[in-house]
Order: C-alpha cells, then sequence, then structure tokens
C-alpha cells in the first residue's frame, strides 16, 4: 500500500475526484492548505495599495492506494490537475505499512 499525497490548485479538485473514481480509489482526505513554490507568491493591490501574497491557496489531497494501482493513480491524477502554468503542485508517494478499517478490523489492502 502507498499514501498518495498531492497539493494542487483548488479548482482542479472536481477533475482529480472523477479521474480518480473512475479507476476505483473510493476515498480520499481533501484539506485546504497555502503555500509556495517556484511561485514565491504576487503582488496584488487593494484599496490603492500594494501588497504582497506570499503564501497562496492549495488543496492537499491524501489517499491510500494498493500498489497496483500507485502507477495509474499517480497518471491519471497528473492529467486531471495539469493546467500547464507554473504552481500546478506536486505529488508525493510514500509507502503505509498497515491500514486498519476501525469498524470492522480489517487490515491491509481490504481495509482500503
Amino acid at each position: 500500500m502507498k499514501l498518495i499525497t498531492a497539493i494542487i490548485k483548488p479548482f482542479k479538485l472536481d477533475e482529480v475526484r472523477e479521474a480518480l473514481s473512475e479507476l476505483g480509489i473510493q476515498g480520499m482526505t481533501v484539506t485546504e492548505v497555502k503555500g509556495f513554490g517556484r511561485q514565491k507568491g504576487h503582488t496584488e493591490l487593494y484599496r490603492g495599495a500594494e501588497y504582497t501574497v506570499d503564501f497562496l491557496p492549495k488543496l492537499r489531497l491524501e489517499m491510500a492506494v494498493p500498489d497496483s494501482a500507485v502507477e495509474l493513480a499517480i497518471e491519471n491524477l497528473s492529467a486531471a490537475a495539469h493546467t500547464g502554468k507554473i504552481g500546478d503542485g506536486k505529488i508525493f508517494v510514500t509507502p503505509i505499512e498497515q491500514a486498519v478499517r476501525i469498524r470492522t478490523g480489517e487490515s491491509g489492502d481490504s481495509a482500503l
């Protein structure tokens, strides 16, 4: 099992969710986050005053995926989140040692 963590632009959430649900990935956690990478923020004009926005709004998606579905999930997620502009985001994959469904006590891939 792997944990896929993706940082994406907020308006791409529906496309990403649909692309992953087509693969049978049923669960994901979505968190609103702020951050920056190469974008390094931007400046905005508000009521005549210029100010710098250092942290940009993003979404952090986390989903546990069986090893057999990881590559396809990454491909679909990447294609759905892609705009071709700076700030599209990142995908991280980390191993999961164990997963347990609290309600039934199932563990391993069956807990997903």
